[in-house]
């Protein structure tokens, strides 16, 4: 269509120059006698196809033939033109005007707003206000679960994390404490200098700790898979030593029961078994949505799994493989309809050539090496994750104990896998992640800017880095970002698995050991598939996260 049947536009219009000539005319015309009130499109004497500079139409006051009502000039905006109380001008098709006070249609496009947000995920909270010009994007208060295994995190944020780094002797010795006895101190909304809040620096020293077995100071027991490089050279006095090999076994095996004890009392929320083939993550009853103890291990071999079944009778799922069968349910069956019809059309015409008594067809065990062959492919892989739940976790722990492949039979590997956990339990080392803070200059465009780092390395568990992410998000004003480099086998540990789902607040967690935040965190199921976490960001206290 032709620019004069758009919406605002003016055939009449005239260039800048030529307005101001117009608008000199006319003063002069308005200083030889006229009446100086009067404006100049109202003027009887007026042209009536001079149209005036205004932001608003040509009234026509005395219904003069030829004088219509034209649109405000492209060039004015309603939004920079001043007014004591701002209107939004709508012309109608009939001609009419309209004025509408835009204070009350914001009012109104906020309740509309509050109604839109209420729908969000329960992950996303909407915000409580809503600013005048726009509607605010959700407030993330919370990212996902991620069960996996950290092995170093990298902070950065625009505000100092000094404060993070070189505890005082009695802040390092309360937060210990603090931890031990499962007691939380209440934190600031945002305290004005982070380096001199004791409250803040003690809370973060105890989300540090963590507890181990065995622990042998020069030599590092996590990760224990593909660590054989690492661990080279090492003195390994146990290496030749079956007596020695025995006694690290017999109290081993003293832990690994008092950590399952403790977790089916509902005193410890998990713990990890890590062995150089493979890591189990148990959790108590109530976490990731589960109303029962539940195990996952990964990556398994078909060995393992045929050892679980035969010597120990665990009963257990593969939820990858099921989760894969259910997405392409139907599609076996017509492969397998298909295949019949080829199998019957190639033997079609060896029996009309009267051989077909002499071709040998595939029997029973070949089609049983066949679909083991499928099994074989799993191994290693995160789709070989194995899930056991309810009572077979006891068994497993039996079965673990037990069995003979669970330590390497010669060299470092020779030792008992490594139990880790948040809370203590017997046997069990204290230990604390390492944490060095790091000022940098991080070019920005052409300016550089000064940016704070905070690296902490070690065998992070899950609610470990929640507590820290919950504590920085007041300390630095709620901007923030982090990496986090995951234990690779671990991340399959995110799977969701649970079939049975436990109604929500059934299973009381409250003595786990865990801040109570932490606790309504891990309830939720396991949303980040065989994935996990590898960047965390808070933007004016809002959580984005890549996986």
């Amino acid at each position: 269509f032709s620019m004069s049947e758009q919406a605002g536009y003016s055939p009449n219009f005239k260039r800048p120059s030529e307005i101001m000539r117009m608008r000199r005319k006319r003063a002069r015309l308005s200083t030889s006698g006229r009446d100086s009130t009067e404006s100049p499109g109202q003027s009887d004497s007026s042209p009536s196809c001079v149209r005036p500079f205004s932001p608003g139409p040509l009234f026509n006051p005395h219904n003069r033939p030829g004088a219509g009502i034209k649109r405000r000039n492209p060039f004015a905006s309603i939004e920079n033109t001043y007014s004591p109380k701002k209107k939004l001008v709508i012309y109608n098709d009939d001609g009419n005007v309209e004025a509408v006070d835009l204070n009350k249609m914001k009012k109104s496009s906020e309740k509309e707003g509050d109604e839109d947000m209420s729908t969000l995920s329960d992950v996303c909270n909407s915000p409580h206000s809503i600013a005048p010009a726009s509607i605010a994007p959700p407030v993330c208060t919370r990212y996902p679960a991620d069960w996996s295994l950290k092995t170093r995190l990298l902070f950065t944020s625009p505000m100092s994390l000094s404060w993070a780094e070189q505890p005082k002797a009695q802040e390092e010795a309360l937060g210990i404490a603090q931890h031990c006895r499962a007691q939380f101190s209440s934190l600031s909304h945002s305290p004005q200098d982070p380096k001199s809040c004791s409250e803040l620096r003690c809370a973060f020293q105890q989300s540090l700790v963590y507890w181990q077995h065995p622990s042998i100071p020069w030599i590092p027991l996590f990760p224990r898979i593909n660590a054989e490089r690492r661990l080279t050279g090492k003195n390994s006095p146990w290496a030749q030593d079956i007596a020695l090999q025995q006694s690290l076994m017999s109290e081993w095996a003293v832990s690994l029961s008092s950590l399952y004890s403790l977790m089916k009392a509902r005193l410890c929320p998990y713990f990890y078994l890590c062995s150089y083939q493979f890591t189990v993550l148990f959790r108590a009853a109530g976490l990731a949505g589960s109303s029962s103890i539940s195990a996952l291990i990964s990556p398994t071999t078909r060995g393992l799994r045929e050892a679980m079944k035969a010597e120990g009778g665990i009963e257990f799922s593969l939820p990858l493989v099921e989760e894969r069968k259910r997405s392409n349910e139907g599609e076996p069956q017509e492969d397998e309809g298909v295949e019949e019809k080829e199998k019957a059309g190639s033997l079609s015409w060896l029996k009309a050539m009267g051989v077909q008594d002499k071709i040998k067809r595939p029997d029973s065990i070949t089609a049983q090496l066949r679909k083991e062959g499928s099994t074989v492919l799993l191994d290693h892989k995160p789709e070989s994750v194995v899930c056991v739940e309810g009572s077979h976790t006891f068994t497993l722990i039996n079965f673990l104990i037990n069995c003979k492949s669970l330590v390497a039979v010669a060299g470092s590997q020779g030792l008992p896998p490594t139990l880790l956990a948040p809370v203590a339990f017997r046997g069990a080392t204290m230990h604390t992640l390492k944490a060095r803070s790091v000022n940098v200059k991080s070019q920005v465009g052409s300016v550089y800017q000064n940016i704070s780092s905070l690296e902490i390395t070690g065998p992070i568990l899950p609610t470990s880095l929640h507590s820290i992410t919950t504590l920085l998000r007041p300390a630095q004003k709620g901007n923030f970002s982090a990496t986090l480099y995951t234990h690779t086998p671990t991340a399959v540990m995110n799977t969701h698995t649970t079939k049975d789902q436990g109604p929500e607040g059934s299973v009381d967690l409250s003595a786990c050991g865990l801040h109570p935040v932490s606790v309504e965190q891990f309830k939720q199921p396991s949303s980040l598939g065989k994935t996990a976490l590898t960047h965390i960001s808070m933007n004016n206290y809002s959580y984005t996260w890549k996986s």
